[in-house]
């Protein structure tokens, strides 16, 4: 039997007035299987040049928080000692801040209970290459 799970896009929007943003990683829960965890990858030089005067060193530190506190670990602080379900509607809860999440997509994992963390851990992989890094450029020589 199929596992619903969600995912949100986690955001970086340097100047929330612009609304400019780049994607930065993503949240995935998925209750059936009491799994939640995130992933992020910060692209420096597109925060650079998207915004030259943002510290790429603070949005990395407060970027690196989400998925301790997805995995319910204490250097997450409080948030991380909240129940599972808890932690994901916090995580991806709206907010005009700098770190912002998308809203919350559904997916299905078909896998059998027992193999379905390791599929959610591909889904993972293959929603960070979808949607936060950015395609190779491939050069075809014709203008």
């Amino acid at each position: 039997m199929p596992s619903a799970f969600d995912y949100a896009i986690v955001r970086v929007v340097p100047r929330v007035e612009r609304g400019e943003l780049i994607n930065a990683g993503v949240i995935v829960s998925c209750p059936a299987q009491a799994f939640l965890a995130a992933r992020i990858e910060l692209d420096v030089d597109r925060l650079r040049a998207l915004s030259p005067a943002t510290d790429p060193d603070e949005v990395a530190d407060a970027l690196a928080v989400i998925p301790r506190i997805a995995a319910g670990d204490p250097l997450g602080g409080p948030i991380a000692s909240l129940p599972r379900s808890e932690r994901f509607h916090w995580l991806v809860a709206p907010r005009s801040a700098i770190i912002q999440t998308s809203p919350v997509h559904t997916g299905l994992c078909d896998a059998p209970a027992a193999a379905c963390d390791q599929v959610l851990a591909q889904v993972i992989e293959q929603l960070l290459t979808r949607l936060v890094r950015l395609p190779a450029l491939r050069y075809t020589g014709t203008p």
